[in-house]
């Protein structure tokens, strides 16, 4: 009997875990968003940032149309790539600075689950100020960047960014210089999604054929998949020291 029922109650565990893991997943997300709904302090942060970078090019840059068009997805992820270490270092130091982050590792839940849960948190803030970005942008270039493939690429591409940023900032914020240490350790790590993804902008704003642009499609899936990986598997051995 014991033989018999002994599978049903493996799965009963692993679908109780699995839903416990969903849960503290997204009991991180709503806290950082709750938190951040009443501080507005990172949001704010980044997105003034942004928009000053934004601007700046746009005065420093007096290009014509053409030109413009050329240096677009440059500009695009210079703007998201500061703007979003920004907030991964921000978003962190919060944690560490509340003593947050000690109530985090003390719960009896798996860890992977905080990291997802920071990771999602981190993404959402970092596409929040991609919304505001795409549409001044526009604006101040007179550039259409509402166009289904740009979309797809900073999608992905902020995926690949906040997998790995999420990790080194856990890193980098039990160190004194941590808001120099995160982008000396996140740039060199990120400069093949960068890469990619300013490849595949400028050849979606361009119309470039797609199998010109398919590599670097692939390119990108493949970098999020894999730093996804890396950080479930090393998030547990990064958090303890």
């Amino acid at each position: 009997m014991n033989e018999l029922t002994s599978p049903t109650a493996e799965r009963a565990s692993a679908t109780g875990s699995a839903g416990a893991f969903w849960r503290a997943m997204w009991a991180v997300v709503w806290k950082d968003l709750s938190a951040e709904w009443r501080s507005r302090e990172l949001l704010t942060g980044m997105l003034v940032f942004a928009v000053l970078v934004i601007l700046i090019f746009n005065f420093a840059l007096e290009l014509d149309a053409k030109a413009r068009a050329s240096v677009t997805s440059g500009v695009l992820w210079v703007t998201f790539a500061f703007a979003g270490t920004l907030g991964l270092n921000r978003s962190m130091a919060s944690e560490k600075d509340r003593g947050c982050l000690d109530g985090l590792l003390l719960a009896p839940v798996d860890r992977s689950a905080i990291y997802f849960g920071k990771a999602i948190g981190n993404l959402i803030f970092m596409l929040v100020v991609e919304m505001v970005v795409l549409p001044l942008y526009s604006v101040l270039y007179n550039t259409n960047l509402f166009h289904p493939g740009l979309l797809l690429v900073v999608l992905m591409g902020s995926i690949g960014y906040v997998a790995v940023g999420t990790l080194l900032s856990t890193m980098a914020v039990q160190a004194r210089t941590r808001d120099i240490l995160l982008p000396i350790l996140l740039f060199p790590l990120v400069v093949p999604v960068m890469i990619a993804a300013v490849k595949a902008s400028g050849g979606f704003l361009q119309g470039v054929p797609w199998e010109e642009l398919k590599v670097w499609i692939n390119l990108l899936l493949v970098y999020d998949v894999i730093f996804v990986a890396i950080a479930f598997m090393f998030f547990d051995y990064v958090v303890e020291e």
